[in-house]
């Protein structure tokens, strides 16, 4: 999914926060259009003003239920990402994707897409042609560590993933492990995400990396964390060191887990792009931009076959560095 917003602000994330971690924050999430201010509307909880990262995921937007009836619903036109990868996970609905790499697949509740950007790759995603009426989900992305940032560009569908079924309810493993689960789809830090399914008037105590930071976003109402009642689209930051996190549910309820080894290099994520440098954002953007008004299939970022229109134009750059700062805000 693309950050669709036209003026873009510099997000600097990465490295090591110098206060100690806080063991429960809430990020409130802001509403942005995806694709136009006629668009559906996205919560988006990562990056948040203070914590811009849980573990290695920077990015999460959830969207839905939005009822899409005689609608186009999601229309995100090709365009670029790079160094990291951008994990799509469905409650209702579906969504078709194409890529510069020759790849279309549409995914379902229970499946997972999965692109890897590495150098650089394109892509759309659209609700396909006599879609249902409904669309709920989540996009998220990880940051690829420095070291493999610029693999060769990648995608993975997994149709089937690990779950575990308890009287409680039920996890299912998107990536990363749990417990005895393990997901098959690739990772290039350690790190987990979860969907969990709660079952009314029952509670879920899932054992956690102490080494891991966490976060639990909502995606229903009647969420609590730790007894901490949690509003549908917020997400709560769980710092590291503990060895289990409890969700409780009033009601049939779901909510996603994410966590990982606090990601200790510094990022500037600006648009679609993650770099670490100011240049190497403007260089990217500049690959994209000739790629795009010159369909240049050999180019960076390929070109998208099968999407009807262009593809998405680039912001312009701020007047200022893009500069790669700490991954949370200093205390003051």
């Amino acid at each position: 999914m693309s950050n669709v917003e036209r003026d873009p602000a510099e997000v600097q994330c990465g490295g090591v926060a110098t206060a100690a971690e806080p063991e429960h924050e809430l990020l409130e999430p802001r509403t942005v259009p995806l694709g136009g201010p006629r668009a559906m509307l996205v919560s988006r909880t990562l990056p948040n003003r203070d914590r811009r990262m849980v573990g290695a995921w920077c990015f999460a937007d959830f969207y839905g239920p939005t009822d899409i009836t005689g609608q186009s619903g999601m229309q995100v036109p090709p365009h670029p990402h790079t160094g990291l990868q951008t994990v799509s996970w469905l409650l209702g609905g579906e969504v078709l994707h194409r890529d510069s790499l020759g790849n279309e697949q549409l995914v379902r509740p229970g499946e997972l897409n999965l692109m890897t950007a590495g150098f650089g790759i394109s892509h759309s995603e659209e609700s396909p042609s006599g879609h249902g009426p409904v669309l709920h989900g989540v996009q998220l992305w990880v940051a690829l560590p420095g070291d493999q940032r610029d693999v060769a560009p990648h995608f993975e569908h997994h149709g089937a993933l690990p779950v575990l079924s308890t009287a409680d309810g039920d996890v299912t493993v998107l990536m990363g492990e749990l417990a005895e689960a393990e997901s098959p789809a690739r990772t290039y830090t350690p790190l987990l995400g979860a969907e969990l399914s709660v079952n009314a008037d029952r509670a879920l105590r899932l054992p956690v990396q102490a080494e891991f930071e966490h976060a639990v976003l909502a995606m229903s109402d009647g969420i609590s964390v730790d007894d901490q009642p949690l509003a549908n689209g917020s997400m709560l930051y769980l710092g590291p060191g503990r060895r289990d996190v409890l969700v409780r549910a009033d009601r049939p309820a779901r909510a996603l887990l994410l966590g990982g080894i606090p990601f200790e290099e510094q990022l500037v994520m600006w648009w679609n792009l993650v770099g670490r440098s100011h240049e190497e954002i403007v260089q990217a953007r500049a690959d994209w931009e000739h790629g795009r008004t010159a369909a240049d299939p050999d180019g960076r970022f390929g070109t998208v076959r099968g999407y009807t229109g262009p593809a998405l134009p680039a912001p312009e750059l701020p007047n200022v560095e893009l500069r790669a700062r700490g991954r949370a805000r200093r205390s003051t």
